[in-house]
């Protein structure tokens, strides 16, 4: 069975992510580890850095995947390269110094160049991120996060995602991360068994199964290939139930973490009801 989790705050220190997880009855979590909404972020202290991996110490090994800030934009223009660069390295450098091995990033927007510009852009400004993070040869693992097609962004389709690894000089530091609003926006639709099997098919040959490490699982307020991020509670948008009992079911995705993203308070009701309702689907 897959390890259910979700996207934890980091209110008050980056540990008590944790204790949110474990009330919410996860086997996973996901967080940022800095504002992600924000450019500049303060070093890590030494002592947030070892609370951090003593809490995680007592949480059985669960995995912890770290999502880089919205503002990176990797495929864009040359006057955003170096602060994008800059931007995501520190993330990284932050994750290395956490433990972290999963670090899930927007493939980035093209702005008006073109695809294969952006993919080429994309792919050099991540291969020089690691270089300057000090990551290679570390374990740690970059998710380009599959897209819904808004705009000029990459990623809402399979082929820019594999064109993306292939790129790379780095690509036994790359994997995919999978979003199922997303992919449902850009134009997959996975609601019926054949529908499933098509979408599974095309991510095998352009990606390849064995690259995913980690998926989002997250119902869509939009329609099929509406090309707009919107995220729902599972069951309440138009993948519905069925959508997601074909993700939980498939032994080819098993034992992979699989992160919520959608709204809650702070009581986390939320996440309880959600995770309950897809261990419901997976049984």
């Amino acid at each position: 069975m897959p390890l259910l989790g979700a996207h934890q705050p980091i209110a008050g220190g980056l540990h008590l992510a944790f204790d949110r997880i474990e009330r919410v009855g996860g086997e996973a979590l996901q967080i940022f580890t800095a504002n992600q909404r924000q450019w500049r972020t303060a070093p890590l202290q030494p002592e947030a850095i070892d609370r951090f991996r003593e809490r995680w110490a007592r949480s059985k090994a669960m995995p912890v995947a770290s999502h880089a800030s919205y503002l990176i934009n990797l495929a864009g223009g040359a006057d955003k390269a170096e602060q994008s660069v800059a931007g995501f390295a520190e993330e990284l450098r932050r994750c290395l110094q956490l433990g972290i091995d999963m670090v899930v990033i927007h493939p980035g927007s093209h702005g008006g160049a073109g695809v294969d510009a952006g993919v080429e852009r994309a792919a050099q400004l991540l291969d020089l991120a690691l270089e300057r993070a000090g990551a290679l040869g570390a374990d740690l693992k970059v998710l380009l996060e599959t897209t819904a097609g808004q705009g000029t962004s990459l990623g809402s389709r399979f082929e820019e995602l594999g064109w993306l690894l292939a790129a790379s000089r780095f690509p036994e530091h790359l994997g995919v991360c999978v979003d199922t609003c997303h992919i449902f926006a850009a134009g997959y639709d996975f609601r019926t068994a054949e529908g499933y099997a098509r979408t599974m098919a095309l991510l095998e040959r352009h990606v390849g199964l064995d690259r995913i490490f980690l998926l989002h699982l997250n119902d869509s307020r939009k329609e099929c290939g509406s090309r707009v991020d919107r995220h729902e509670h599972i069951g309440e948008g138009r993948i519905g139930r069925e959508g997601f009992r074909f993700f939980l079911s498939d032994s080819r995705l098993a034992r992979l973490p699989m992160i919520l993203e959608t709204d809650k308070g702070d009581d986390l009701a939320e996440d309880v009801e959600n995770l309950r309702l897809l261990r419901t689907l997976a049984a």
